[in-house]
């Protein structure tokens, strides 16, 4: 039978789940302060005297140019910000969440960016009385800071091009980190660029002094929070992979060990960019969910071998040293605020959400996990999960089986069929876990359904 229900007992309560750490500044706190900062920099256009130049047909590209490198570069500036790992950012905002701005803002910096060359070649052109490509082969032969520009433009060209979603996905994440590292050199380029032939670094010492703290604000919380909170937090705990045990064809669990691992931040639901210090690969980053409460002595994440790097993570031996970064991520319990939840698990999508049930607390309700795989051989934790079933307070639905299989009557996770499997779905919180189209769908699901959006927590396995 393909479709199981685990046995559900009440048993003792759960652990209560210690409360994250709040904060005063929200995600519409943010909003609203890159509001006032895009109305602070046409400002600061409008008082250099930016209108003055619309008097022609070349003054209007040349002014448009302008506003477009100002917003572009603060873009850019901004997806600094939204990769930085700022902790009061991801623990409010989520990492979800982030992860859509970060798309979206980095789309914009791309697009403003290459219309600002091409709106300010056009303009100095028909300023000049000569051809766009004539112009542009000028500037390029004789003002090395524009030169400098162009290669930086390319660099976020690529960046922008291959995080589409069509490129993302035939790409491995290693090609994929590689391309997005030159992000930085991009920006880096962009700064000199802007502060050898920008007006707002020549004349005016409020608009330089504005500039350079943005700059400086944007690459010194990458260096806080990318470099040295990670350094500082590696030095301190020594972490090293005590073993690997399988759980899955192609997926395993490393068991991590250090010192004093009773005070690793670190919540179920989270999640740690890894690096193992081993073979070539060892420079990349990659982000792995925490798969088991922490209890002091190991820290355990698990991996499917979906490439490189996550295939080499199958074979790590003991004692191979371990860098981490994090913890990140709001996926965690303090997103519960109804007294009953609904777990949604889709493949490796249960990592988070096998942690969590260890933690979440529900003495005035109960937890139901729908656990959705295409075999049994790919179900992991089963033991595991069975165990929670008959000591908790939870109920674990499996939805194992291809699509077309005539047991499954349609979707597994129509809402239709979510609605049968969990009657006051409704009247819970749901969080969902899984592939970026498994997360999508399921969403799309309980929607139609009627949940809102406070109601439903989504992590994507996903770069």
């Amino acid at each position: 039978m393909n479709l199981v229900e685990g046995t559900t007992r009440v048993g003792p309560a759960m652990r209560r789940a210690t409360a994250g750490r709040s904060w005063s500044i929200g995600a519409n706190d943010l909003l609203a302060l890159v509001a006032v900062n895009v109305v602070l920099i046409g400002a600061m256009w409008l008082r250099h005297g930016g209108l003055a130049q619309v008097g022609s047909l070349g003054g209007v590209a040349t002014a448009a140019g302008q506003l477009t490198a100002l917003f572009g570069t603060f873009a850019a500036l901004l997806e600094l910000v939204l990769l930085s790992r700022t902790p009061w950012l991801d623990h409010t905002v989520g990492s979800d969440r982030l992860v859509g701005w970060h798309r979206w803002v980095g789309f914009a910096a791309v697009w403003l960016v290459g219309a600002h060359l091409v709106l300010t070649t056009i303009g100095w052109a028909a300023t000049e009385g000569r051809g766009a490509l004539e112009e542009f082969i000028s500037l390029l032969m004789d003002q090395p800071y524009v030169l400098m520009a162009t290669v930086g433009l390319l660099m976020f060209v690529a960046v922008g091009f291959t995080s589409v979603r069509w490129v993302r996905d035939r790409l491995s994440y290693e090609t994929w980190y590689g391309i997005h590292l030159f992000a930085y050199v991009g920006i880096a380029l962009a700064f000199l660029h802007a502060l050898f032939v920008g007006n707002d670094f020549l004349a005016d010492p409020v608009a330089v002094a504005y500039w350079l703290a943005l700059y400086v604000l944007a690459f010194g919380l990458i260096l806080a929070f990318r470099v040295g909170s990670p350094i500082i937090l590696n030095l301190r705990h020594r972490l090293v992979v005590t073993h690997v045990s399988s759980e899955a064809p192609g997926v395993v669990s490393v068991y991590i060990s250090g010192r004093n691992l009773e005070a690793l931040p670190g919540r179920a639901g989270q999640f740690f960019q890894w690096r193992f210090l081993t073979g070539g690969g060892w420079w990349r980053a990659h982000p792995y969910s925490l798969s088991a409460m922490p209890d002091g002595r190991h820290v355990r994440i698990t991996i499917k071998d979906q490439g490189l790097d996550s295939s080499l993570a199958q074979r790590l031996s003991p004692g191979v040293r371990v860098f981490a970064e994090g913890p990140y991520g709001a996926f965690t319990a303090d997103r519960l605020i109804r007294p009953s939840a609904l777990f949604i698990a889709g493949g490796i999508g249960i990592t988070p959400l096998r942690a969590m049930l260890e933690e979440l607390p529900h003495e005035h309700g109960d937890v139901i996990l729908i656990y959705r795989a295409s075999s049994w051989q790919d179900v992991a934790f089963r033991g595991e999960l069975d165990a929670l079933a008959q000591r908790e307070r939870v109920r674990v639905i499996y939805l194992v089986g291809r699509r077309s299989e005539p047991h499954f009557r349609g979707e597994p996770l129509s809402p239709e069929s979510i609605s049968r499997a969990v009657w006051d779905v409704a009247d819970r919180d749901v969080f969902v876990s899984g592939s970026e189209g498994f997360t999508t769908y399921v969403q799309s699901s309980l929607r139609k359904l009627g949940l809102r959006g406070d109601q439903v927590h989504v992590e994507r396995f996903a770069f």
